[in-house]
């Protein structure tokens, strides 16, 4: 008997469930919305995606992990394999360089939609990293800068009871610490491959880092050089470590046994001191916004963090946009901030108790008033790179500060070479203006 002459033997009861089976089999799926999420956060936010997915029936998230290793090379394989996601994370850096590639959709008509984004309430440093020719390209998701950690006894004790606002008391500060815990500790950790410190000193300074269009480097100017010679003055007073990566064997440990007092760090650091430093430390470190160049604190900081973005191919950019708006709605970002430590880039989720009692995240509200972002360029990464490693051969006595300034433009303009040229051929009428057709 074949398979087919044994099913007309079945009861007619069975037939009408077998007969539903196939229809169900048949439906159109949940809509799906691919969404990649970075590092830790594409861990996390998964938690989050029930709420959204019950505001929304029929649509499902599939949220897709990526490293932060991995993440720039996978977002521009995906864009060159026509297989970017609908929503994905980008870090704040990257977004001049994935907008001159046409990889990020333009979201100023959504934010003048029915239901538009609040940007007044955006910390404005952190909105303007997005911003690129007058318009949006990212949402904040979470915002970074940088501010002091201090040890606030060790302060006291070399006789400050508040820490610096300037770059003369800072600098006084510093070499009183110094004076007070001896040979073999220092004042302040300041990793020489960490650009940020050094990038923060110059636009606080006043400092363009690039000039004509961004077209070439601005590193012998007046207000880098400013900065340069003070930073690097931290290091020629023995006030900061030079081998400091080899001399720190547990940074944590190291900051709890008094072998540095200060150190320029993210929002990250804020669980990550109250969960590794002893438990009688509790009471001995605060944080600071940093110190300005004269007058009255606080300085400029620079803009960071990772912003939410649109592929111009989503399948379903209304729904794709719908979990953007989510995730930024400030009950979600507290609700993040409570499972990541990433703090909110909404001023108003700034006023959950979880964020307003914190005494440790108040510098960062304040700095957060107080940024600025680097140069908006696709070429910034490399540019910072540069920075690092001219910073470091001044620091290790390898480079005179004029030698490292004249090398950092030298090999600056040579990285900003191709853009010089793609923005001289915009420029540039085409061949047969101002003659009339056929002349």
């Amino acid at each position: 008997m074949t398979r087919l002459g044994a099913l007309v033997h079945y009861p007619l009861a069975l037939w009408i469930p077998l007969a539903l089976a196939g229809c169900a089999g048949g439906a159109a799926p949940p809509h799906e919305v691919r969404f990649w999420a970075m590092g830790r956060e594409g861990e996390v936010v998964q938690q989050l995606m029930p709420t959204f997915e019950a505001r929304h029936p029929g649509v499902r998230v599939r949220v897709q992990q990526v490293p932060w290793s991995a993440a720039h090379e996978k977002l521009l394989t995906a864009f060159v394999g026509n297989a970017m996601p609908d929503v994905f994370q980008l870090g704040s850096t990257w977004v001049p360089e994935f907008h001159a590639i046409g990889a990020l959709a333009p979201l100023d008509t959504r934010l003048d939609g029915p239901t538009p984004a609040q940007l007044d309430d955006y910390f404005g440093g952190i909105l303007d990293a997005n911003r690129i020719a007058g318009g949006i390209y990212g949402i904040p998701w979470y915002v970074d800068t940088r501010v002091l950690f201090y040890r606030t006894d060790l302060l006291a004790q070399a006789g400050f009871a508040a820490p610096p606002a300037d770059w003369a008391a800072w600098t006084a500060s510093m070499a009183a610490v110094q004076h007070l815990v001896g040979s073999g500790r220092y004042a302040m950790l300041l990793p020489v491959r960490e650009w940020q410190p050094l990038v923060i000193l110059a636009l606080q300074s006043g400092a363009t880092l690039l000039r004509d269009g961004d077209r070439y480097g601005d590193f012998q100017s007046a207000a880098f050089r400013t900065a340069f010679a003070f930073y690097l003055d931290i290091f020629r007073r023995g006030l900061a470590p030079v081998e400091a990566e080899g001399q720190i064997a547990n940074l944590y440990q190291d900051f709890a046994a008094g072998f540095f007092a200060f150190y320029i760090s993210g929002p990250w650091n804020l669980g990550e001191f109250a969960a590794r430093l002893p438990a009688d430390m509790a009471g001995r470190w605060s944080t600071a916004p940093m110190p300005a160049p004269t007058g009255d604190g606080p300085g400029i900081s620079v803009a960071g963090g990772a912003s939410l973005a649109l592929s111009p191919g989503a399948r379903d950019p209304d729904t794709a946009w719908q979990l953007v708006e989510y995730l930024s709605e400030p009950a979600t970002q507290v609700s993040f901030y409570r499972l990541t430590g990433d703090l909110p880039a909404r001023r108003s989720a700034w006023d959950d108790p979880a964020l307003a009692d914190n005494s440790h995240a108040r510098a960062f509200w304040t700095q957060l008033q107080h940024l600025q972002s680097p140069p908006k360029i696709p070429e910034w990464e490399r540019v910072a790179g540069k920075i690092a490693d001219y910073a470091d051969a001044a620091v290790r006595g390898d480079l005179t500060l004029d030698a490292a300034l004249a090398a950092l433009d030298r090999d600056v303009d040579a990285l900003l070479e191709k853009r010089r040229w793609l923005l001289a051929r915009r420029a540039a009428p085409p061949p047969d203006a101002g003659h009339p057709a056929g002349s």
